[in-house]
């Protein structure tokens, strides 16, 4: 079967308007990939990347500004992970890992949230550039899951009932993942005050034991296209309303003519500071591992 863009590399809006809900699937395969490739991450590495990419591309398809970005990280210490940073802008999704590999090697096979983050917390920032908006929310890294630390985030820091499903899984051509990620909307609109939302609202626990009935292998599903996902679980509501999809694709923002103008605003003396051995600066980028060796006269 060859993937549409409703079937990989995409993300789905959903709205649930008799239930007051709102919702996104997305489904990351190619393009997660190519993030992938640019590292050699153990195996238990990749998967907490590719679900945090998910998760990434849940909450970046939620920007209501084309030029906005969202950037989830996450900072730890005592685990196996010290820094977990993925971001998505206009569709486009990177991320990296540092990580201790003698830790990991200590670690369990399958190693849990706590043993990978130690102690943490996880900063979900949205830049929104057209209306001059910057909003942080920051909150433990706890649970059994990223699943569950990104529930706790709308729950503490945004007061709004969510649910967040995260699967990733190494399948012949490579890695996939996907997530959902549904809400109960204040009264039945946004932009309300976020008092009205009940975390024991009836129509939410309807919407949550739904949603919360997705299985694993249905988010990572490469034949299943995302709407007929929505369908399988909401299939008995009055009314389900899909937005047009939006497609998810690798990308880096580096460049080697702005990388160059940055390091030439340093001064002279601090430029000769950097050079190597043989007289070039090098700057690497930490999400797609290029290496821009500059020569400066």
């Amino acid at each position: 079967m060859t993937p549409d863009i409703l079937t990989l590399d995409a993300a789905l809006g959903v709205t649930v308007p008799a239930r007051n809900a709102r919702g996104r699937a997305a489904r990351i395969g190619p393009s997660l990939r190519r993030i992938l490739s640019a590292h050699a991450y153990p195996p238990p590495i990749e998967r907490m990347l590719a679900e945090a990419l998910a998760l990434t591309a849940l909450l970046g398809s939620l920007l209501k500004d084309p030029g906005g970005q969202l950037t989830l990280q996450a900072q730890t210490q005592g685990g196996v992970v010290d820094l977990l940073v993925c971001d998505y802008k206009g569709g486009e999704l990177r991320g990296y890992v540092r990580h201790d590999p003698v830790k990991l090697a200590d670690a369990a096979h399958a190693p849990t949230l706590k043993t990978l983050f130690g102690e943490g917390y996880l900063a979900i920032t949205f830049d929104q550039p057209a209306t001059d908006e910057r909003y942080q929310g920051i909150v433990p890294l706890e649970g059994d899951s990223l699943a569950e630390a990104a529930q706790s985030y709308f729950t503490q820091s945004e007061q709004i009932p969510s649910i967040v499903r995260l699967a990733a899984e190494k399948k012949a051509d490579g890695w996939v993942a996907g997530g959902i990620l549904f809400q109960h909307l204040p009264e039945g609109e946004e932009g309300r005050e976020r008092l009205h939302t009940r975390l024991d609202h009836p129509d939410w626990d309807h919407v949550a034991v739904l949603a919360g009935s997705v299985r694993p292998e249905e988010l990572t599903d490469e034949t299943l296209s995302l709407d007929a996902l929505v369908w399988r679980l909401f299939h008995e509501e009055e009314e389900v309303r899909v937005l047009p999809g939006a497609p998810l694709s690798r990308g880096c923002r580096c460049d080697p003519d702005y990388v160059r103008s940055v390091i030439a605003r340093f001064p002279e003396e601090e430029r000769e500071q950097m050079k190597n051995d043989e007289g070039v600066i090098r700057v690497d980028c930490e999400f797609c591992s290029t290496s821009f060796p500059l020569v400066f006269d």
